[in-house]
């Protein structure tokens, strides 16, 4: 069988998922190049390079029968795919946040308040949930901005240590979802590999308790 091929975020989680797969047995020589192909030196697995949004595309439509990403864009995307292992990285959380004025606001007696995030798809689901009447407003990057020169009210954003809202005179007004790294199989890989992908999730699983 050739080699089974995972796709990496890159960005902030790929460091920790190339030291967890080292862990289980997957070392690679990645060096922080351009490449966006690397073999692990076993010559069992092929890692994929992609941007963390595209992880679960990947995954779905089969390029790689393998992949690590965070739930927050698991959720977001919606993609069809098994996720047999929570990796213990990347952990992070989902969070609504705004100045310090908004904080004891009744929303829900608000007639439409504007939110900026990357996630619109997690977003809607949790104001309709809270049965708060929204306008939500993608966005792809700094989210924290949006508040500052009357973009949106609030936003919905990740945080690890909540430094950045700080530093923007922000707050967390409510956890929306914890987050960590998931690994994610494609349906059909899964059924035609059976052996090979089990052998990589038991070592995976492993290197975690360790």
């Amino acid at each position: 069988m050739d080699k089974l091929t995972v796709a990496l975020p890159k960005g902030r989680l790929l460091n920790e998922a190339l030291a967890l797969f080292t862990r289980a047995g997957y070392p690679t020589h990645y060096t922080n190049s351009r490449r966006l192909l690397l073999d692990d030196e076993t010559g069992s697995l092929r890692f994929m390079l992609v941007k963390p949004v595209d992880v679960p595309t990947y995954v779905e439509y089969g390029a790689a029968v393998l992949g690590v990403a965070g739930e927050d864009v698991l959720r977001e995307s919606a993609r069809d795919v098994y996720e047999p292992l929570g990796l213990g990285i990347g952990k992070c959380r989902l969070v609504l946040a705004g100045p310090p004025s908004a904080k004891g606001r009744n929303l829900r007696l608000e007639p439409n308040v504007r939110v900026a995030t990357k996630y619109p798809r997690l977003a809607r689901q949790y104001f309709q949930e809270q049965g708060i009447s929204a306008e939500i407003i993608p966005l792809s990057g700094s989210i924290e901005l949006a508040t500052t020169v009357g973009l949106a009210d609030l936003v919905v954003d990740l945080v690890q240590t909540g430094r950045t809202l700080k530093e923007n005179n922000l707050i967390e007004l409510a956890t929306i979802m914890e987050s960590q790294a998931m690994l994610l199989v494609n349906r059909a890989s899964h059924k035609l590999y059976f052996e090979a992908i089990r052998e990589v999730i038991n070592r995976l699983a492993q290197a975690l308790a360790r």
